[in-house]
């Protein structure tokens, strides 16, 4: 256990050292900067949330900036769990630290535990400047944002375990590529799948509810942007929900939860199958 953490440790100060966090903090910044913006441009036009109307416009554009802060997350996980395993045994360091009696299952799991931190911390710091910008701004509070946050560092950590097993077979420019391109398509299915419903179109809906099941990162961010809605405006703005990429109207369910549980566990299993078998 203790080469477990060592690796994550390591994991963590690489990445830190990498230029992908610094592009990942401009990002943010310009990001958080913009929606301030145009957070105090929704005060001044309903002159505070008194409003159904103005709490639909807080939340649709906190979803939608949180989209944002969901995107550059999983930018920057992909593109860092690629040189984890890919990068490192093209260069010959894997072949260094693995020279040793070391397992290759704890040095994998080391590393994905340090990519989750970075993840998972990156979503709560981002997140929570986020939610303090809207509340100065609007004096809109979302109902549930622990859990909101909670869904979007599990969506993070769901790509990065994609991205670390796409980095055991492929190199690590294309694992990172892939895993993003994944996410989008995965985004985009459900929003096919969600005007599918709203056109009670089964054929249709069951395509966003296939890729979910697939690849669960647009079934956690739905439930996320759940979180961060008012559940007063589902009754009063029904419409406004049907269809919409950036409002949800179901909660996750606890099936669904664990099949996303489940469905890290399985992928980092074959990753760790993978890197066992991998040449150095």
């Amino acid at each position: 256990m203790r080469i477990v953490l060592t690796v994550a440790g390591l994991t963590l100060r690489e990445a830190a050292r990498r230029r992908v966090l610094r592009s990942l903090a401009v990002l943010t910044i310009v990001l958080l900067s913009l929606s301030a913006w145009g957070f105090s441009r929704i005060n001044a036009e309903y002159g505070g949330l008194t409003s159904g109307e103005s709490k639909l416009a807080a939340a649709l554009v906190l979803n939608l900036v949180m989209f944002g802060l969901s995107l550059i997350a999983a930018l920057g996980t992909a593109f860092l769990a690629g040189p984890t395993v890919a990068g490192e045994s093209e260069s010959g360091i894997a072949l260094a630290v693995l020279a040793r009696p070391v397992r290759r299952a704890w040095v994998l799991l080391g590393k994905w535990l340090g990519l989750v931190a970075f993840g998972a911390g990156f979503v709560a710091v981002a997140g929570a400047a986020q939610l303090v910008i809207v509340q100065v701004t609007t004096g809109y509070w979302p109902p549930d944002p622990v859990t909101g946050l909670a869904l979007l560092a599990a969506q993070s950590v769901t790509l990065l375990t994609l991205g670390l097993l796409l980095s055991t077979v492929i190199s690590p420019m294309a694992s990172g590529v892939v895993a993003v391109g994944l996410f989008g398509a995965t985004w985009i299915a459900g929003v096919v799948g969600g005007l599918g419903q709203a056109l009670g179109n089964a054929s249709v809906e069951r395509i966003g509810t296939v890729s979910q099941m697939l690849l669960p990162t647009d079934g956690l961010w739905r439930g996320a942007m759940r979180a961060f809605q008012d559940p007063t405006l589902i009754s009063q703005f029904s419409e406004a929900f049907q269809g919409h990429p950036f409002l949800s109207s179901s909660p996750l369910t606890v099936a669904y939860l664990l099949w996303a549980l489940v469905w890290v566990a399985l992928v980092l299993a074959l990753a760790g199958l993978a890197f066992q078998r991998r040449d150095l």
